[in-house]
């Protein structure tokens, strides 16, 4: 598989859009008894956002690494890469907030948070940075990524369907542990955590990503080449899904997504229409991909990971613990994410790409 280095700067830039509806979705608490009880719905739901961070995932590694060419694909080389975009940062603020805080009670639980195997189970999933459960499910989706453009240039049905059996036996392997001796961790169980939780669950979100970069690769039939308007249908789309899944919810403290027809809403409709928007913000010149792809809104894009691990969590309930401003200090983490970024992610993620190369 070769790769190509081509950059997207809306797609970046729209990252900002992302991290701040998950900021809004982890403080609505905050705002229920002064809110329209419609918009809770709907804040009750942006829990979406991290959904289109994993379109955008999916959609860039395979553009990167499922892109026409003969170049061997070197495994090795790529998982170093993923690492280093991923985990120095996590590592470095787990670490802080263990040295300031106290590891856990047990080399075990440290051992799983910092590799990232907390994120399978469902007692230990929120445990350090909380937010890093969602970490877990990216590094899947890396592990499984180039087994998957394998398969998927030659037979899509199939690799749907082989994912479809993963999650099955991810859950199988759950119940099974259960009941021979109770799962006292929860790994995999019970079903509805794999479901939301795992990239067992939530692959069809990495397969529309990773659809959209076979069909600007022209790998395969294009379904939307006539359609115009692609940005602006795509991204009404989201929000219409996002309203339609808020109308499932039994109450203001649970998602609409723990339904069956929010979660059809959750997992097809909401990836295919992230999918559209994001081809219409690659293809198509509108204000909304200019609005995008500014410099700022591509510096914010490129904080938001260091955003996306300090909106909650140690940095967060430390900052608070000095200062809480009106915004909930979303300004302030903003300016940390961007120092993060520069001074640590970037430099960090450069060096060691100089490394590989040489």
């Amino acid at each position: 598989m070769k790769q190509t280095s081509e950059r997207f700067d809306a797609l970046t830039g729209a990252r900002w859009l992302f991290a701040t509806l998950v900021f809004v979705y982890h403080n609505r608490k905050y705002w229920r008894s002064s809110t329209n009880k419609y918009i809770l719905q709907l804040m009750n739901e942006m829990h979406i956002g991290v959904s289109l961070f994993f379109v955008l995932s999916g959609f860039l590694i395979a553009w990167k690494y499922n892109c026409p060419g003969e170049k061997p694909f070197h495994y090795g080389r790529y998982a170093l890469l993923r690492i280093a975009r991923i985990l120095p940062l996590y590592w470095l603020l787990l670490l802080v907030s263990y040295v300031d805080l106290g590891f856990p009670k047990t080399g075990y639980q440290t051992l799983i948070t910092f590799t990232l195997v907390h994120g399978f189970s469902n007692i230990h999933n929120l445990d350090g940075l909380a937010q890093a459960w969602s970490l877990t499910v990216e590094m899947t989706f890396y592990i499984f990524a180039p087994l998957i453009f394998f398969y998927w240039n030659k037979h899509i049905a199939k690799t749907i369907l082989t994912l479809l059996l993963l999650f099955l036996l991810a859950s199988a392997t759950g119940q099974l542990w259960h009941r021979i001796n109770g799962n006292t961790d929860d790994y995999f169980y019970p079903v509805l955590f794999v479901l939301h939780s795992t990239f067992f669950g939530r692959f069809p979100e990495f397969l529309a990503g990773v659809w959209l970069a076979a069909i600007l690769h022209k790998k395969m039939p294009d379904p939307f080449k006539r359609l115009r308007h692609k940005t602006y249908i795509g991204f009404t789309g989201i929000f219409l899904s996002l309203f339609g899944i808020s109308f499932f919810q039994p109450d203001i403290f649970h998602h609409g997504y723990d339904t069956v027809a929010g979660a059809i809403l959750m997992y097809t409709v909401v990836p295919l229409c992230a999918m559209l928007w994001f081809y219409g913000l690659v293809k198509e010149q509108t204000p909304m991909r200019t609005l995008f792809s500014t410099k700022i809104m591509v510096l914010l894009g490129n904080a938001s990971f260091a955003f996306y691990l300090v909106h909650i969590s140690y940095v967060n309930l430390r900052i608070k613990g000095w200062t809480l401003l009106p915004d909930r200090n979303f300004i302030l983490l903003w300016i940390i994410s961007i120092l993060l970024y520069w001074l640590f992610e970037r430099p960090v993620n450069g060096f060691v790409r100089k490394w590989i190369r040489k």
